[in-house]
Order: C-alpha cells, then sequence, then structure tokens
C-alpha cells in the first residue's frame, strides 16, 4: 500500500517532496527573518519621524496617529473581511474588559515616546526598551508565579544598578525609561491573555481612543491652532497611520515564522538603532556616567539572551534525544491507512 503524509493543505506529501519542504522551510525563516528586520528596522528609526514633529504638541500628534491608524486598519480589516472577528471581541466583556486597559497602556506608551522624541530625550526612550525585557521577567515572578534563574537574577541585578546610576550620579531618575518599559511590558502582559491577535486587537485599541483624539482635534480646529491647516504638515501627519501598522504587520509575519528565540534577539535591533540616531545625527549628550550606566544594562541584556539562548537549545536537544528513543514503526501493506499527518513548514 503506498503511505503518503499529508502537507498543511491536505496535499499528498511523497518523499520526493521532502527536499522542496525543507527548502520551502528555509525560505520561509528567511523571510520571517526579513520582516523581522523590517519591524524592527522601523521601529528603530521612527524617531525620525517624530523628530520632524517636534514642534507639534505631542497630545496632537498622539491625535493624529490614532485616527489614521484606526483608519488605515479599518480599511485592512474590510480587505481581510474580518468583521465578524471584529465583532466577536466587541461583545465579549473579558476581550473587551483586557482591551480597554490595554488601551490606557499603549495611550501612554505612545504619548510618552513622542514626547521623549519632541524633548530630544531619544537616548533615554532607547534605554526603556533596552530593559523592557528584563521588566518582563520581573512582571512573570510577580503576576505568573514564575521562577527566576541565577542568571536572571544577575540580569535584573546589573540593570537595577544601571539604572540607580542614572538615578544618583546623572540628571535624575529616567523616568521616560521606566514609563516606557513598565507601559509596554504590562500591555504585553494583558495582551498575552487576550484571544486577539495584534491587528484586531489594535485596531480595537485606536477605535476605543477615536473619539477623544477626534475631540482634540476638533478643539485645535475650532481655536485655529490646528496642524490641518498646512497641507504639507497634514501629509505628514497622515503618514503616522502607515508608520504604526506596517511594522506591526511585518512584526506578525515575523512572528509566524521565527522561533522566538531569533525574535528575542532581533528585539535589541531598534533600541541599538535608537540610540545611534540620539548620540550621533541628533547630538544628544552622553557622559561618562551615562556611558558606565548604559554598560551595566548592556551586560544585563547580554547575560539574559546568552541565558535564553542556552535554555533554548537545551530545550531543543531534550526534543531531539526524545525522538531518538522513540521506536520507529513499520508499516504493513496489508495495515489499515492511516490518517494524514502534517509535514507542512509550519503550523
Amino acid at each position: 500500500m503506498d503511505f503518503r503524509l499529508a502537507d498543511g493543505d491536505g496535499r499528498p506529501c511523497t518523499l520526493a517532496r521532502l527536499p522542496s519542504l525543507a527548502t520551502s522551510e528555509h525560505e520561509q525563516t528567511r523571510l520571517g527573518l526579513l520582516f523581522g528586520l523590517g519591524a524592527y528596522g522601523l521601529w528603530g528609526v521612527i524617531p525620525l519621524y517624530f523628530r520632524a514633529l517636534r514642534h507639534l504638541p505631542p497630545w496632537e500628534v498622539l491625535a493624529h496617529r490614532i485616527v489614521w491608524s484606526v483608519l488605515l486598519l479599518a480599511g485592512l480589516i474590510a480587505v481581510a473581511g474580518r468583521w465578524g472577528d471584529l465583532q466577536r471581541a466587541l461583545t465579549s466583556r473579558g476581550v473587551m474588559l483586557r482591551l480597554v486597559a490595554s488601551t490606557t497602556l499603549i495611550a501612554i506608551n505612545w504619548f510618552t515616546y513622542i514626547y521623549a522624541v519632541a524633548t530630544e530625550r531619544v537616548l533615554e526612550a532607547s534605554l526603556g526598551y533596552f530593559i523592557t525585557p528584563l521588566v518582563n521577567v520581573l512582571l512573570g515572578v510577580v503576576f505568573l508565579r514564575e521562577r527566576l534563574r541565577p542568571v536572571q537574577v544577575g540580569s535584573l541585578a546589573l540593570a537595577s544598578a544601571g539604572v540607580l546610576m542614572l538615578a544618583t550620579r546623572g540628571a535624575g531618575m529616567p523616568w521616560i525609561a521606566l514609563v516606557l518599559a513598565c507601559s509596554f511590558a504590562f500591555y504585553g502582559l494583558l495582551r498575552k491573555t487576550v484571544a486577539v491577535d495584534a491587528s484586531l486587537g489594535l485596531f480595537v485599541e485606536t477605535l476605543l481612543l477615536a473619539p477623544l483624539a477626534l475631540l482634540l482635534l476638533a478643539a485645535l480646529q475650532v481655536q485655529g491652532q490646528a496642524a490641518a491647516n498646512n497641507a504639507p504638515l497634514l501629509l505628514l501627519l497622515i503618514v503616522g497611520g502607515p508608520v504604526t501598522t506596517v511594522p506591526l504587520l511585518l512584526f506578525a509575519g515575523a512572528a509566524r515564522r521565527l522561533r522566538m528565540a531569533t525574535l528575542g534577539f532581533l528585539q535589541y535591533v531598534a533600541p541599538s538603532l535608537q540610540f545611534v540616531l540620539a548620540v550621533l545625527v541628533f547630538g544628544e549628550p552622553f557622559s561618562r556616567t551615562q556611558l558606565v550606566s548604559f554598560g551595566f544594562i548592556w551586560a544585563a541584556v547580554a547575560l539574559y539572551s546568552v541565558d535564553s539562548l542556552w535554555l533554548f537549545r537545551a530545550q531543543q536537544t531534550r526534543v531531539r534525544a526524545s525522538v531518538e528513543k522513540t521506536p520507529s514503526k513499520t508499516i504493513d501493506a496489508a495495515a489499515p491507512r492511516p490518517q494524514p499527518t502534517s509535514c507542512a513548514a509550519g503550523d
């Protein structure tokens, strides 16, 4: 009897097709890497966009970002025919309560970041995203009762030392970095509990914020202070929609194709680019105290990354060992045909 597996589309997967599937998996990984670099790369250079708008009040920039994002996301959801998914999310009390909370956090995060760029504190903003993964670890301990490995304890101690040095020997507590890190970490924690994907979730969040944003823009228009009265400036503000949405879509594509360990390393691309922009392009001061403080935090990030990579490889080794110990089954031609098994490149 002819025993054939089936791929993710239900098509027969013969031995002759296995090399092509391996090639397909390699191509998907390469595509995921490109998506990931694109997402974090765009997030890394986003200060250039907000710097062009630094003469406007941060809340006005935020209001435009919300309005143009919700319009763009609405178009994408319409094209994808996902109004049914949206209706289920809006009518679920549990989902909406969590999304209201995540909406508050993302609004705080966006406003703080825009304010940081407008006040020439991109360096401090980059610090916030360097320490975000470590704040995630801390939240896991507090809320999810996760146990810390010794290396993680060391990473948190080094990062805390760096922040404490900035607070005591620098220009004061780096509140922008702490607000960005804590708001984004809590946002991620909340979104893990909501059965809604990134694009649909962001649409609901911007939809909830849209009435306040429109009210603010209307008030500015009545007072004759709206940036919308300047056509080139309005066009630049409209770009805020794609600036917000495109990196998110790229990230979603990367997350479907890459391992979490790879995404974990890619996440440092954005704050690294922001750091370079702050020091080399925007000319923000970088003192000896900041250098030492960032040194502590970079050491913490490196320690955390190496530990995460070691843990991932150890888990992979255990999985391979378990598979190798499993006895293979010989298929008899007289035996009943087994159910199709997936050999697709990914789920």
